[in-house]
């Protein structure tokens, strides 16, 4: 097998640029397009997005892990005992389970067609979308904290992570603007939007095993494959870490100048 050095300097860009943007109110999926054309790879497969989404999610069950073991446990411990010291996370986890099942049946029907329409412009104008629900959402103040979220609350974040399937539309962004846009506060949204991305990713993944067996370039893709998965890894955890704390500071706003320049650069130059 030739190990061809350029192909894996490229992957590992794609690679650390998924990291990043995952994470972030940006769209990873719009990141990750441009910076296949700007290297010349072209649009990277199936096989490739499920590689480095599980790598995203790899990192974000690490840095949520304390949070999803309480939740598991006292769930777990509710159930068994009904007692009200466990009721709160037992209904986080109930409705994170809600808020998952818009993306999940929209994602299962509609997967193919969005694949199949996405292109430059469609990315740029969903980056002006995202930039303008996050100055709308700039000054809100939550006030609902975990135990405080409503059914109805899921749902519409929910609604807003199926929204997100859209090519350009940020997943993260789309969810914790959905949060917030609720009422929850931003450490509620930062934390729900996360726990509805495990589920959704989790299901990716088995959903794209088999088209990973069939990949019919696996021998020659592996080691390029591998060190997007492991730069992937590595960013989504440092990137995730870093916008935790911009979500703390109240920064949010800065993401939708983001949005705005790279809708505009995206239309000039594509």
């Amino acid at each position: 097998m030739e190990i061809d050095l350029i192909l894996i300097i490229k992957m590992i860009v794609i690679g650390l640029v998924q990291g990043f943007t995952e994470p972030i109110p940006v769209s990873s999926s719009g990141h990750v397009m441009v910076a296949s054309e700007l290297l010349g790879l072209g649009e990277q497969g199936f096989t490739f997005a499920i590689l480095t989404n599980t790598a995203s999610l790899l990192a974000i069950l690490f840095i949520y892990r304390r949070d999803i073991v309480r939740l598991a446990v006292n769930s777990l411990n509710y159930l068994k005992t009904k007692d009200d010291r466990y009721k709160s996370d037992f209904r986080f986890v109930c409705f994170i389970v809600i808020g998952t099942i818009p993306a999940g049946a929209l994602g299962f029907l509609l997967n193919d067609y969005i694949a199949e329409n996405v292109s430059m412009t469609i990315i740029a104008i969903m980056l002006f979308v995202t930039g303008i629900a996050l100055w709308l959402i700039r000054n809100m103040k939550g006030t609902k904290g975990e135990s405080d979220i409503t059914a109805k609350d899921a749902i519409l974040v929910g609604l807003g992570q199926a929204v997100a399937l859209t090519p350009g539309i940020s997943r993260s962004g789309a969810t914790i603007i959905s949060a917030i846009a609720v009422g929850m506060k931003q450490e509620t949204a930062l934390r729900f939007s996360f726990m509805l991305y495990i589920p959704v990713s989790l299901g990716g993944l088995v959903l794209g095993v088999g088209d990973f067996m069939d990949e019919p370039n696996k021998a020659d893709l592996m080691i390029p494959y591998l060190a997007a998965f492991v730069a992937t890894l590595f960013m989504t955890y440092f990137a995730l870490k870093w916008f935790m704390g911009v979500m703390k500071s109240g920064k949010l706003v800065y993401f939708t100048y983001y949005c705005f320049i790279a809708g505009i650069l995206l239309l000039i130059f594509f």
